[in-house]
């Protein structure tokens, strides 16, 4: 008899352990009326904010658009440069091109994935306006170090947060080489991913650590000004009805999505230490394969992707057999942004970002996985590895 396949993603479990509540939420907002801006959507914007300490939660969108207007919102626009990480989804660099500005990709540590913040200080010029790390994986970027360089510098951070909900920093950055200031990894340690740098931009793509049933997005921010105009744009540039001031988007959270979220909200610290569960047994069953480099279990990690390096040209090979199981898996990402169509040929390498784009897979992982299923995804990894040896 066939095993049943283990997909990357299985949403299901969630849903049904949180049925009648979400049921309730949608039946609440179909029989309002009220699917633009509704309650539902303030109420939201609230509960995050004082989830994630912050004075000011705007729901929009998308989490593209929340880097898009985030970065309008902190003034970046044509002439202006914005370093980042190669290593990303394409929404990270286009949302710089988007307002105009060009981004500067700023190579990646192989031990955390995230930006190196020595890379950082080396693309620095007078046209720099912002640094935006990227919390890949789940995985808090080097922080403190971060916002050294931006104080030193004089520039904006704007955190792509899109897979780390949840997520805190906790003074402790695998891969990173930069020395940063001790009241500086004082000061932040513990704040949630987002709410440390001026502007922090979330995603709630349904496959997120908080997913809503469509898309939807989040921007964070202390600064009564960033949020003024955050909340301008997102409304075609109106603080008033038919009164725009500023170009801006149509970019407005529906109600129903506030609602999904709404009933999710309470329950993000539970899932996510759920998946620093099945990380940990992870790490635990893949130690003694050679060839195999698990993630670090680093402090506040929330493993929105389990990512393994793969060595010796072996990664596509141990997809194929996962495959051939039923074992969903992803390669998060097969071309670095810097290489893209879209930019080839326009920068110089970034060669650890180069090299773990060929290395890096992504296994199923997802809250209520089982050890069983865990056992089984690794029991494959090895198979595959000592047939290509």
């Amino acid at each position: 008899m066939s095993q049943d396949k283990i997909p990357v993603l299985d949403l299901k479990p969630q849903y049904e352990s949180l049925k009648p509540e979400i049921q309730a939420a949608i039946t609440r907002v179909l029989e309002s009326g009220q699917f633009i801006m509704g309650p539902d959507v303030k109420l939201f914007e609230q509960e995050a904010a004082k989830y994630l300490g912050v004075k000011h939660a705007i729901a929009v969108n998308s989490g593209t658009d929340a880097l898009v207007i985030g970065l309008k919102a902190l003034g970046i626009g044509q002439g202006d440069e914005v370093i980042t990480t190669p290593f990303s989804f394409f929404a990270t660099a286009e949302s710089i091109s988007n307002v105009g500005a060009t981004p500067v990709f700023a190579d990646i540590s192989a031990d955390s994935f995230n930006i190196d913040p020595v890379a950082i200080v080396e693309k620095i010029t007078p046209h720099t306006k912002a640094i935006m790390p990227v919390h890949l994986y789940g995985n808090p970027a080097a922080m403190a170090a971060i916002l050294d360089i931006a104080q030193t510098h004089n520039l904006k951070v704007i955190e792509d947060c899109a897979q780390s909900f949840g997520a805190r920093y906790h003074g402790t950055c695998a891969g990173c080489n930069e020395k940063c200031q001790e009241s500086t990894r004082t000061r932040i340690t513990g704040k949630q991913t987002g709410t440390i740098g001026d502007v922090g931009a979330y995603s709630f793509f349904p496959s997120k650590n908080l997913g809503a049933f469509g898309d939807g997005g989040l921007i964070a921010t202390d600064n009564d000004q960033f949020a003024e105009t955050a909340r301008m744009l997102r409304v075609h540039g109106a603080k008033k009805k038919y009164h725009n001031e500023v170009l801006g988007y149509n970019s407005r959270l529906d109600t129903l999505q506030a609602a999904i979220l709404r009933v999710k909200l309470p329950h993000i610290d539970q899932w996510n230490e759920g998946r620093r569960r099945v990380a940990k047994t992870y790490n635990e069953l893949l130690a003694d394969i050679a060839g195999v480099i698990t993630p670090h279990l680093a402090d506040g990690h929330v493993f929105h992707q389990y990512t393994i390096r793969i060595l010796d040209g072996k990664r596509d090979r141990v997809q194929q057999n996962l495959a051939a199981q039923g074992i969903g898996s992803m390669i998060y990402y097969p071309i670095p942004q810097d290489k893209l169509p879209v930019y080839k040929g326009q920068y110089p390498t970034n060669p650890v970002s180069d090299l773990l784009s060929d290395e890096v897979l992504s296994l199923p992982i997802w809250p209520e996985l089982a050890d069983p299923e865990i056992n089984r995804i690794v029991k494959t990894i090895k198979e595959a590895i000592v047939l290509d040896s």
